[in-house]
Order: C-alpha cells, then structure tokens, then sequence
C-alpha cells in the first residue's frame, strides 16, 4: 500500500468563513514522509504549519493550528476531503489566513483535489489501527471506539430545532462513499448566534451562499441537501480533525455530541493507543548512530516521530528480559522511575543532536529535571510511549518537556535542561 500525493495542482479560490479574508488556496504534490503542510505564502518566510496535533491553537467554532502571525483557521473541510482521498503527502499554500470555505462543503475541495489526479509514491502510509474498544468523554461529547478494518463514522448529533432534533448516521470512509454520502453537507449556524460569534472575531464571512442559518423556526433562505444534512456534515468535520493525527485511521468510532474539542480530544488518544503501522521516522540503525547509548543501558528502540526541530516521538518495548528486573523487584518487576526519565532523556537527546553538525562527535548531559512526577508504574509487556516537546533552543542548552504514555495513559512527565557538549 503505497503513500498517496496529487498528480497535479488543484486551487481554490474564495472567502475564509470565520476570518471574512479572500484567500487562494493552491494544493500541491510533496515530497514522501512530508505528510500535509499549510504554508502561508502571504508572510516574510512563507512559514509552513503542519497539519499535526501539536499544531492545534483553538477548537472554538473551527480547528485552528499554528502560532500568530502563521496562523491557519478552519482546516478541517480541507482536510477532510484529503482523508477521504488517503492523500498522504501535501502542500497547502494560502495567501491568506484560512482557506476558502466555498458552499460552507467539504465538496469544492474534493472536486478540486479529484481533477488534479492523485498519484501513489514511495514509501508506506502511516495507519492507526485500534485493538480494543474504549470510549472517551470530552464535555459534552462522547466517542466509542472499536476495531474494524477501514475508518467507520456513526455520528449523533441533537439541537432543540425543528430541523435538527436528533440525528444519526453511519458512514463509510471511502473515497465513493465519502463524495456520495457526506461531501456535499454544509456548515450551519444560528442567527440568534452571529453578533456574538462576530464580536469574537468569528463567523465574518459567514453568508447564505456558504453556511446553512437557521432562524429559531427553520431555515433562511435555500433548501437542505438531505433532511438530515446537519449530523453529514458534523460527521465530514470528525474526519477533517482526525486527519492531524498524520496518518490513517482503522477504526469504528461512534460518535454522540461530537465537538470539535472532542474531535481533537479523540484524535490524541488514537495517536497514542492506536496500534501504529509503516513510516518509520528512525529505526534502531539510525538511533546507534546518532547517540552513544549501548546495551545495558539504551532505552529506545524506534522514533516514530519527528516535527522538526520541535516535537519528537519514541518507544521503548519493555520485557521480561531487561536486567533491572532481577532486583527491581525480585518477583513484582517494575520499571524503575529513573529509567523511564533516561528514555525520555534518550528521545530527546536524538531530537537535539538532529539540529547540530557532526551527532556522532557529540553526546547530550542532562542539566536539571523539574516537574518530575510519576503517575503509574510500567510492568514488563508494557510499550513506553516518550513524547518530547522543545520549550527553548539556544545553540547547544535546549529545554525539554517530557510525557511518557503507557496505553494511552501518563506514567511519567518531567521538565529537562540539557547541553550538547563534544565527546
């Protein structure tokens, strides 16, 4: 199963709902492993923002990512239409703040990305397949999730309106199933809404050619698609949000009240739980080359991601066999504290020694550690998640926030200073 790009280049043209901004937004092929990436044409640098978890700034109305000024708002429609297509690999370049919400669909952008053609490339897609059923509750929004072998949305939804009441449907996420069932729902919103939703800088290009609004008694202005037109699009949204954990999802999810809060919610947790398959950001190879660790004492067997210079991802499989077992405790094994803090370290280490010249002549020392807090313990069979994020880069002394998951759940976080110094 081969990543997925564009064969051609695909534009959109028109106004941002939310930022009333006109903005031309053109989608373009990237190169294998880049994943999706806004890049805002329109400011000194062209800064680029992943379409990543760790990029999401608000959820209130819309999904926004990145830091001001290269900031992108509501990219869930688009993002949406690229799921559906298992586009992998994506440049998003906008000269403006938002891309073009259109008829308030996902459907211009599927239509766009359709005709400029779609072409496999190098290299394995990234897929989150869920093993067991769990569920998650975010405020008012809960989601039930099971395994299945393709991406499965049942969606519910309730508004005390006429046209909405309660909702439900079930969709299959392919790209047929997805242009017939769901690329043609569009946004709505409530005219009792609007003042506020502007005052707050919200909903400035919101009209009646590309958002449903609906007065308490019915609809102003136009005709519903379907009948059931709102839980389609609210369904169309999960997919767009599910689309920033960078990879494909297997999975049912049953979603009651969905949000884009929880959406985003849900999406951490498949991207910590899920069972991950294919791109490999490092394998055991490259880690020897790049840190000075050997046996007894490397505590990291795969980086599974990697955002640049600023967010890194590792795993450590922890078994019976680690030799801190034989006293850590004779006959209840637990990880000793300490080591989970030197894997965290370990991952981190391989993301700051990624930004300077000549890694191998160098090795990283652990300054200070702040904020050190152990939630459970890791038993062997476990699978140490260690998740670090750059709080400060200056040269060779960086600061570091570490989380480490066991199973979706905390077991260990802590602040870490360190400094790169030669060999």
């Amino acid at each position: 199963m081969p990543r997925r790009t564009l064969a051609r280049d695909a534009t959109i043209e028109g106004i941002g709902l939310h930022t009333g901004a006109r903005v031309t937004a053109t989608c373009l092929a990237a190169e294998p492993g880049q994943g999706i990436v806004f890049r805002r044409v329109d400011l000194p640098g062209a800064p680029e923002i992943p379409a990543r978890l760790s990029q999401v700034r608000s959820t209130e109305r819309r999904t926004a990512l990145g830091e001001p000024p290269g900031t992108v708002e509501t990219v869930e429609h688009l993002l949406a239409a690229a799921a559906a297509l298992q586009l992998d690999d994506l440049t998003v370049e906008l000269n403006g703040p938002e891309p073009p919400i259109g008829d308030g669909s996902f459907q211009p952008y599927l239509t766009a990305l359709c005709k400029a053609g779609i072409t496999d490339q190098p290299g394995d897609p990234v897929v989150y397949k869920v093993v067991s059923p769990s569920q998650l509750t975010e405020g008012d929004s809960t989601y039930l999730v099971a395994p299945a072998p393709a991406l499965r949305l049942t969606t519910t939804i309730e508004w005390p309106h006429p046209l909405i009441g309660r909702q439900s449907g079930s969709y299959d996420i392919t790209p047929e199933a997805f242009a017939r069932d769901l690329a043609a729902a569009r946004t709505f919103g409530f005219v009792r809404e609007a003042e506020a939703l502007r005052a707050r800088g919200l909903a400035k290009g919101a009209d009646l050619d590309s958002t449903l609004i609906l007065s308490d008694e019915g609809l102003v202005g136009g005709e519903l698609r379907w009948p059931d037109e709102f839980v389609r699009h609210k369904a169309g949204d999960i997919l767009g949000d599910l689309a920033l954990v960078g990879g494909r999802i297997e999975a049912h999810v049953v979603a009651s009240k969905p949000s884009h809060q929880g959406n985003i919610a849900l999406a951490r947790w498949l991207r910590r739980t899920g069972q991950r398959v294919g791109g490999v950001a490092m394998d055991i190879g490259r880690i020897l080359d790049v840190i000075p660790h050997r046996y007894p004492f490397l505590l990291v067997d795969r980086i599974i991601e990697v955002e640049g210079t600023t967010r890194i991802v590792g795993i450590k499989n922890v078994t019976i066999n680690e030799p801190f077992f034989q006293g850590h405790f004779p006959g209840h094994p637990i990880m000793p504290g300490v080591l989970i803090i030197e894997a965290m370290a370990q991952v981190g280490g391989m993301l700051l020694l990624g930004t300077i010249e000549d890694p191998d002549q160098k090795v990283v020392y652990f300054m200070s550690l702040d904020n050190v807090k152990f939630r459970r313990p890791v038993l062997p069979g476990d699978q140490l998640r260690c998740e670090l994020e750059m709080l400060q880069n200056r040269g060779r002394t960086c600061r570091m926030k570490g989380v480490a998951y066991v199973d979706g759940n905390i077991v260990a976080e802590a602040e870490m200073m360190a400094r790169v110094v030669d060999r």
